[in-house]
């Protein structure tokens, strides 16, 4: 960590979302009947018509939501992403991380891991291998994986839409200032968390994720970034903006002063005192 540049306060953690398995009934002699959820086996829960996979979850999310899906044993789908050959750019040697699309996707009777991660990494591909993006990512001295890795920091950074083109700018200004990125996102994705604290053993951990001790973007992206997150990646918001910290809800504030950082840190560790006083 670089003397200059002290570590955030916050990381606004990506929106998650459930999956909702629902049975409608049964049919006995001709008469619907419904049928509690608690007396029906495992094996026999319907699968739901589609499944819906939100911006910013990470693979560890995706295989559990599919496994969930498919009624499947836990870790099932995520042993299945070397059989499903998954159309991935070189740079990801394998890794899925990004390159899941999050939508809405359809489970059909016949749906299997392979055949879900399948049309989840065609939509990416088809998503991120277009002209505008290809060019976008060419115009910031970057090849499109390192687009997804930004936009993916971005996804999980901004605490709305309206940020993430000013989270990428902090993120390409960074770079190019030979500045740690010093991202919570990227270190609780090495630690397989998400909080909203991070301390000073934490920011010492051995991981190519560790944006406080490690230069440049991370080995991978660190979740699965939707398209508001891709353009702003690709075409970040014009300004000089070093820090950011949400000092409130709907309140995030960008400044290249350190001095300012400073007091608006300040300010929001105050309001997390009045919002919870014995902490």
């Amino acid at each position: 960590m670089q003397k200059n540049t002290p570590p955030r306060s916050q990381i606004r953690l990506t929106r998650r979302g459930k999956l909702v398995l629902v049975v409608t009934g049964a049919v006995v002699a001709g008469t619907a009947v419904a049928v509690p959820l608690w007396m029906i086996r495992s094996s026999e829960v319907a699968r739901p018509a589609s499944l819906v996979i939100p911006e910013g979850w990470r693979a560890s999310q995706i295989y559990a939501a599919v496994d969930k899906a498919l009624t499947l044993p836990a870790g099932t789908t995520r042993k299945s992403v070397a059989k499903a050959h998954l159309k991935l750019p070189k740079d990801a040697e394998g890794n899925p991380e990004g390159y899941l699309f999050p939508a809405t996707y359809p489970v059909p009777e016949k749906a299997t891991p392979e055949s879900l991660l399948t049309a989840m990494a065609r939509t990416a591909d088809r998503k991120f291998n277009g002209a505008p993006i290809a060019a976008g990512a060419q115009r910031n001295a970057m090849n499109v994986y390192q687009a997804v890795t930004v936009a993916s920091i971005v996804q999980a950074e901004a605490a709305s839409k309206a940020d993430m083109g000013k989270v990428a700018r902090v993120v390409f200004n960074r770079l190019e200032r030979g500045m740690p990125l010093q991202m919570d996102s990227t270190l609780n994705y090495a630690l397989n968390r998400t909080t909203l604290k991070t301390t000073a053993t934490d920011t010492k951990v051995d991981s190519p994720y560790n944006s406080y001790q490690r230069m440049g973007l991370p080995p991978t992206p660190i979740d699965n970034p939707g398209e508001d997150a891709m353009r702003a990646a690709i075409s970040p918001t014009p300004g000089d903006w070093l820090y950011f910290v949400t000092v409130k809800p709907g309140d995030t504030r960008f400044t290249a002063d350190f001095a300012q950082h400073q007091r608006n840190v300040a300010e929001f560790n105050a309001n997390q005192k009045k919002a919870s006083p014995s902490t």
